[in-house]
């Protein structure tokens, strides 16, 4: 759980459980995982028991919502983190209830589903043909093999907003197809160890899309990799700066370089 969190889409953060299986290869290099075993949880695969959580992780939600009534203000909770709310484990079953419950006692909280499993979401969620007004539904599209088969399956969901987390960003993107149906399109680099560089042009290309269809576009970062020489930051932490430069000048320029592409990147305004 994280209020007031980092991850600059969202407000908090709200996780149900921590544990899940790898299904994708987005999922190749796991952040969630990786947190989990250096903090000696091994809740990873589909043999491994799932870390849950007590009543006083439950009731954050909920003093959020009330903090917000009267206010006109709302919070958008990201939920999970550290799991897929959607993991095919009949297990999970009493869990998954009593978070629906939550969702519709918190009304002034978005909650922002975020699965790689978009295929079970209407046998698993509860809601049919009439959906929560406060519940995003968003599913990851690493590559266009990913779009092409997760987003018929989010599409036929009638969440009032849907969205894409095309992060990491393994490939190039053309979502035209699919952009009637989506309310938000995320996207990033990835970071941490053995980090896979994506292409500025893939980026580009996804934004000029968004503005066509008139599409919220949020650009969170480049990861591990930037623009320019096939930069590697970790990488460059530990070497010499490149032609003799000072680690200060060749920084500056780096920044620079950076900072140019990701203004361009900015949300679209109407998001």
């Amino acid at each position: 759980m994280g209020e007031n969190s980092k991850i600059e889409w969202t407000t908090h953060t709200f996780n149900p459980w921590w544990g899940c299986v790898k299904v994708s290869e987005a999922c190749k290099h796991c952040y969630a995982e990786a947190w989990a075993r250096r903090v000696g949880q091994d809740v990873w695969g589909p043999k491994s028991d799932r870390r849950f959580f007590g009543e006083t992780h439950w009731e954050a939600p909920e003093a959020w919502n009330r903090r917000l009534e009267g206010t006109g203000q709302r919070a958008r909770v990201f939920c999970a983190s550290m799991a897929d709310v959607f993991e095919d484990r009949r297990d999970l079953d009493p869990h998954r209830a009593r978070l629906w419950a939550l969702i519709e006692a918190t009304p002034n909280l978005d909650w922002l589903l975020l699965t790689k499993r978009p295929e079970l979401v209407r046998g698993l969620a509860p809601w049919g043909a009439e959906w929560p007004l406060n519940v995003w539904l968003g599913t990851t599209v690493e590559n266009q093999k990913r779009a092409d088969e997760n987003l018929p399956e989010l599409a036929s969901v009638p969440a009032k907003v849907r969205f894409i987390s095309a992060e990491p960003l393994l490939g190039p993107l053309d979502l035209r197809a699919y952009l009637h149906a989506i309310s938000w399109v995320i996207t990033g680099g990835e970071s941490g160890p053995k980090a896979r560089p994506a292409s500025p042009s893939w980026f580009r290309s996804l934004l000029v899309q968004c503005m066509e269809a008139d599409v919220p576009f949020h650009f969170k970062q480049w990861g591990d990799w930037v623009p320019g020489d096939g930069i590697n930051l970790p990488q460059r932490r530990t070497q010499q700066a490149p032609m003799g430069q000072s680690w200060c000048a060749w920084g500056k320029r780096l920044q620079d370089a950076v900072w140019t592409d990701k203004r361009m990147m900015a949300c679209h305004p109407s998001g």
